[in-house]
């Protein structure tokens, strides 16, 4: 059966012809597998697209009705063709971060395995960017489990490597970083330096004295101060950087945790039309009046202008598991980031903060986007929703749980009843699980992201990379969400494996939904809007170990190619 959108003759008629007749396509898809996210139909033979929408999805013979003599048609030749993937959480502003910050990954996502090797990416970067001293140096995702040396370097190693400049080495997790003696006397962090709540700052053995690392609220300040491009030169950086989005075949990004500055910036960038796709923007909470003023939030901007709109607001919960500072109900079996015994882990912000703060969101009208991670931080969000919803806690405000990935079974039951959406992050299965069953014990690592038992309950959970705290590729969250594989082999959470169509909705179809738009984007139907992205390869036939191996090799906004693989 073939689905064919007729559409008013102004729009889609050339003025030739009459208005009753359909005019041609501007491009035909066919040639290879079409996955269409779509219950009603689920593959097609073929897609015509017009004017950056979709007007037929169906057979061949009845969609290459709508060839005219100007329609381009692309042969698939027996690839996969499915729709644009829509991010469910990442730090789209992250990509400028990317090309100028040393790259600390451990592999497979970079190559350092050494203490050694994080202080030569440094330097490589700080060459490669012609630090002059006093300029800072930084970089980006060391993992301490992943070192030879099972720690991150030190203020002193720091000190000797980097004599001239400051510099900030930020944690796999994004929550905490390491700083040298410059770095920290730019901040004025000293041995008098208090501890925030809800902060952590190493301190040198026996003494007060910073040891350099920073996590939670300690480290905000200096992530809010860090010096980088001036916007003059972000801008000029945008278009390199977005690629890596474009590239991983994502038509919908989401910059999580927005400050003033940032929008601006994507501000100036929707001016100048530099986004090639489009960018849901969060305003995080420590910038709420910077953006808002002193009122509330407003309503969901539900348009685009320029491809850029808020989506939502961002509040932050607790920390990262896999830095230990994730706030559970239960202690760590480690210890904390600094040694802590019978650690929890601690709320980024006071259960009467985080209420008030709901309770002006809600106010306002407008969807929360909440980071919680662990147990005790989801409980905190959902104290938060019911006293901020009164006598109505069921209504459908487009709440959003962030990461939710220790969630306990009576929590998830109660995001069912009160319509708060997870966005799981499976790609913690590879990237932390092993470090996650040494910190949690098996039984809870095996429930991170039990995205089975949302599907079960018939909710809809996104999925998500986190970038740049993991790489922005969307297939990597298919695969672990269908293998739910450690870096050793083990598998965490039999149970909670998906098929690989699920897999597949949970980064398209149930991405729009986080943010009202599945009426518009996520899966290949009449009407919506031609995003689109064409795979090497079929994610629900390769055998499941395999899927990691597909490449994305061209990804389509509004029927327009905006990256090809070279």
């Amino acid at each position: 059966m073939i689905r064919i959108a007729f559409a008013i003759a102004a729009l889609w008629f050339s003025s030739v012809l009459p208005a009753t007749s359909a005019a041609p396509a501007d491009t035909i898809f066919h040639g290879g597998t079409i996955i269409t996210v779509d219950d009603g139909l689920p593959t097609a033979e073929a897609v015509a697209v017009a004017n950056g929408r979709i007007v037929a999805v169906g057979t061949t013979l009845e969609v290459f009705k709508l060839q005219g003599a100007t329609t381009k048609l692309i042969d698939l030749a027996g690839k996969t063709l499915v729709p644009g993937f829509v991010d469910g959480h990442s730090h789209f502003m992250s990509c400028i971060d990317f090309l100028r910050q040393a790259n600390c990954w451990s592999p497979p996502a970079g190559t350092c395995q050494s203490v050694a090797d994080v202080i030569a990416a440094l330097g490589e970067q700080a060459a490669r960017n012609g630090a002059k001293p006093g300029e800072f140096i930084v970089g980006f995702g060391y993992d301490p489990e992943l070192l030879h040396e099972k720690r991150g370097p030190s203020r002193a190693e720091l000190d000797a490597a980097f004599p001239d400049n400051p510099v900030i080495v930020i944690h796999v997790s994004a929550h905490g970083a390491t700083l040298n003696s410059k770095a920290l006397a730019h901040y004025g962090i000293t041995a008098l330096t208090p501890t925030p709540p809800g902060g952590v700052i190493g301190r040198q053995t026996g003494s007060q004295e910073p040891d350099g690392v920073l996590f939670e609220t300690a480290l905000l300040p200096v992530f809010a101060g860090i010096p980088g491009p001036t916007p003059d030169e972000m801008l000029a950086l945008l278009p390199e950087g977005q690629k890596l989005y474009l590239a991983a075949g994502v038509t919908t990004a989401q910059e999580g945790a927005t400050n003033k500055n940032q929008l601006d910036l994507l501000r100036a960038a929707a001016d100048r039309g530099l986004l090639e796709l489009d960018v849901v923007a969060l305003p995080f909470v420590t910038d709420f009046d910077a953006i808002f003023g002193s009122g509330v939030p407003p309503k969901l901007e539900r348009a685009y202008r320029n491809r850029l709109r808020i989506g939502g607001v961002k509040i932050l919960s607790d920390g990262s598991p896999q830095a230990k500072t994730a706030f559970f109900t239960k202690p760590y079996l480690t210890g904390g980031p600094a040694g802590e015994k019978e650690w929890r882990g601690e709320p980024t912000f006071t259960p009467g903060e985080i209420a008030e703060f709901v309770k002006r969101v809600y106010a306002g009208d407008a969807p929360l986007f909440m980071h919680c991670n662990g147990d005790a931080a989801i409980d905190a969000l959902l104290e938060a929703h019911r006293a901020a919803a009164g006598d109505d806690p069921s209504r459908d405000r487009g709440t959003v749980a962030v990461h939710a990935q220790f969630i306990r079974p009576d929590q998830l039951q109660k995001f069912l009843a009160w319509k708060i959406t997870p966005s799981f992050y499976t790609e913690h299965c590879f990237y932390f699980g092993d470090t996650h069953v040494k910190n949690r014990g098996r039984q809870q690592a095996d429930s991170i992201s039990p995205m089975k038992s949302a599907l079960r309950l018939g909710m809809h959970p996104a999925n998500h990379t986190d970038f740049n705290v993991a790489p922005i590729d969307q297939i990597n969250t298919i695969s672990t969400a269908v293998n739910r594989r450690t870096r050793s082999g083990m598998i965490l959470g039999e149970g909670e494996r998906v098929t690989p169509i699920e897999a597949l909705r949970a980064i398209t179809l149930d991405g729009a939904r986080l943010y009202g738009e599945e009426t518009q984007k996520g899966s290949i139907a009449i009407e919506k809007l031609a995003d689109l992205v064409i795979l090497s390869a079929n994610p629900l036939v390769v055998p499941p170990e395999t899927i990691n191996e597909i490449t994305v090799e061209e990804t389509i906004k509004e029927g327009k190619t905006v990256w090809k693989r070279p």
